[in-house]
């Protein structure tokens, strides 16, 4: 009788080592251990070395002098470019010139018609309000300005993207093409579109315009692509049966599903247009936006609020008025005869009002209808200087505040990160970019962080990095204990959910103002800015992901005896997870945006050198800067953002 041998007993693992994350971990520990002493032998460790910069300033100055050279005389830009920029003036002039022909009255009128059309008559009178807010604030010229440029930024952004997204949207390889195109343009703050644009088409409106465009267009075309893509099978099929054509399956099945997405996409373009039309005052673009600006470079808080009201108003009235045209129905769209009527009743009482306003010669806004708060804004801001600045018993102030933040907090973790050895720095990227991704995640992140050394940029950008972790860490401190309240409490959820939707619709610029009126200028307060705008976000994501939590769950846990806590940190935390972390991405994104702008207000770093750049036409510091600020945005992307397919092999 043969014996049966027994299998030989397996070595058992501890669990930790069993775990995927360890594996991965493991074999770059492995080639750490190979590659780093080669690189510790060919150069030393400590920051960046020299060997492995190229210095790229001679080639962009040359770049920048010919492009200064030639732009009167050469025909690229005499008749493409030229063309081009002759094309906005004229559209942008004339925009401006029928807001002007209009009248305060009529573009008012115009405004609420809209909006009740749309919405109602409570957002019909919030529009009246809002309009007439801006005239009151003497700030009704700036106004039509920015809404000048505004509409035809939008249009053109809207037309652009949503041509991309029809592409992207009919052709699986035109997606795959333009997807990485769509997420650098995402990640890219907005201050690095400007320099480029501004060479090659001065300073003025259409340099605006045109970096406007390239800021907003990729919200539409992503959420096109994503409506056509995900059209309703049954129906294109229904279509098909019909004999129909591919144009009349796009245009009678396929549009009109992507609809809810087309008016989201729209939504978002005017939302990031506001937004960089503002930022766009440094080069020229006038409006509400040069208002700020000049007020902050003067450090005129008044001022700059005066004109920062009219452009939150602004915002908030034409998300209010898109977000709503996005929630209504197919159905409640009516035959396209209905839907046309009540547009031409209101251009026509618009035109009515208009035409009564020139006969009473009452087409500008009345100087006596003004309001002036820039001088008692001032009183509170010098009051609050020689009160709350220093000296509060027990409590310091707000400049001691930004003084123990910037040297307890910013200093050390920027002296740390600039004494790391920059292969670890390297490693530490890839380690966190495996884990959460793949080993493609974790390539893109290490060559995006090479390349910033590569510039020759290396420390700048690690006080960037630095100022983006603490903003990042204070956010999401602040971020994840609102979101909890939020999502455990209905009646706070309510309080908050109107103070959450004015801080998404205010645009970056505008923060920049309480910031520098509590704490005046340097890096601690434009990470107060930057953490005032991420928060809203974050505070979102977290409260939707933890109301999304399978209520079966819960309840299970209830009837266990769960308390409240323990529920919250044993189901609803884990269960949210790819949502927290969610959170965590656009939080980490949205900061960056906000610590770069802070180089107006001394945040330093990338942010200066892109400001600098771009004050003194210097295509080499600007660029550099703005490559250096992608690539940072486009690491601190890949380290942040989950990837799904993980069960893949070389995952």
């Amino acid at each position: 009788m043969a014996t049966v041998t027994a299998p030989a007993p397996r070595l058992a693992l501890p669990g930790v080592l069993r775990h995927r994350a360890a594996h991965k971990l493991l074999l770059l520990a492995l080639a750490a251990a190979i590659l780093v002493p080669l690189a510790n032998a060919h150069w030393a460790s400590g920051s960046w070395p020299h060997a492995l910069t190229v210095d790229l300033s001679g080639p962009l100055g040359r770049a920048n002098d010919w492009i200064i050279d030639n732009r009167d005389s050469s025909p690229l830009f005499l008749y493409f470019f030229g063309y081009i920029s002759n094309a906005v003036v004229l559209s942008v002039r004339a925009v401006y010139l029928v807001l002007l022909a209009a009248g305060w009255a009529g573009v008012t009128a115009f405004g609420a018609l809209v909006a009740w059309r749309v919405a109602g008559v409570r957002l019909a009178i919030g529009t009246g309000v809002a309009f007439l807010a801006c005239g009151l604030l003497g700030m009704w010229v700036p106004t039509m300005q920015t809404l000048a440029l505004m509409v035809v930024a939008v249009l053109t952004s809207v037309v652009v993207g949503a041509l991309l997204g029809l592409a992207g949207g009919l052709s699986e390889r035109t997606d795959r093409a333009l997807r990485p195109v769509l997420d650098t343009m995402q990640v890219l703050p907005a201050f690095a579109y400007l320099l480029p644009v501004v060479l090659v088409f001065g300073i003025g409106v259409p340099a605006a315009v045109l970096a406007t465009v390239v800021y907003a267009a990729p919200p539409m075309a992503r959420l096109t692509t994503l409506g056509l893509r995900n059209a309703d099978p049954e129906v294109l099929e229904a279509v098909d049966s019909l004999g129909a054509t591919g144009r009349q399956r796009l245009l009678t099945a396929r549009l009109p599903l992507a609809r809810r997405q087309l008016l989201l996409g729209l939504n978002q373009t005017i939302m990031m247009a506001l937004s960089m039309a503002v930022i766009a005052s440094v080069i020229g673009a006038g409006g509400l936006g040069d208002r700020v600006y000049q007020a902050l470079a003067s450090v005129d808080v008044g001022a700059a609020l005066a004109a920062g009201i009219p452009i939150v108003l602004l915002a908030v009235v034409l998300d209010r008025v898109t977000a709503a045209a996005g929630e209504q129905t197919d159905a409640s769209a009516g035959e396209p005869g209905s839907t046309l009527r009540p547009w031409l009743y209101a251009l026509g009482a618009t035109v009515a009002v208009a035409v009564v306003a020139r006969l009473a010669g009452a087409l500008d806004w009345p100087s006596g209808w003004t309001l002036n708060i820039a001088e008692p804004v001032n009183r509170v801001v010098d009051w609050m200087t020689a009160h709350l600045y220093s000296g509060v018993p027990y409590l310091g102030g707000t400049a001691d505040w930004a003084g123990r933040f910037t040297t307890w907090v910013l200093d050390p973790v920027r002296d740390g990160l600039q004494w790391l050895p920059w292969w670890s720095v390297l490693l530490i990227v890839a380690a966190l970019a495996w884990v959460i991704g793949t080993w493609r995640t974790a390539l893109t992140a290490v060559l995006a962080m090479a390349a910033i050394g590569v510039l020759g940029v290396w420390k700048p950008s690690l006080d960037t990095l630095s100022q983006v972790l603490a903003a990042v860490a204070v956010t999401l401190v602040l971020g994840f204990a609102t979101g909890i309240a939020a999502a455990r409490s209905d009646r706070f959820e309510r309080a908050l959910r109107p103070v959450l939707d004015v801080c998404q619709t205010m645009p970056q610029f505008v923060y920049l103002i309480p910031v520098v009126a509590l704490f005046g200028v340097g890096r601690a307060p434009a990470v107060a800015a930057a953490v005032v705008y991420a928060l809203p976000a974050v505070v979102r994501i977290t409260t939707q992901g933890l109301r999304d939590v399978d209520p079966a769950a819960l309840e299970s846990a209830r009837s266990l005896g769960a308390t409240s806590a323990q529920q919250l940190r044993q189901i609803q935390l884990p269960l949210a997870r790819p949502a927290l972390l969610l959170a965590v991405n656009q939080g980490v994104v949205l900061v960056l945006a906000v610590v770069i702008i802070g180089g107006l207000v001394g945040g330093g770093a990338l942010g200066y050198d892109a400001v600098f750049g771009l004050a003194q036409g210097d295509l080499a510091t600007g660029l550099v800067a703005g490559a250096a600020i992608v690539c940072l945005g486009l690491m601190l992307d890949r380290v942040t953002q989950p990837t799904e397919r993980r069960t893949k092999k070389g995952a």
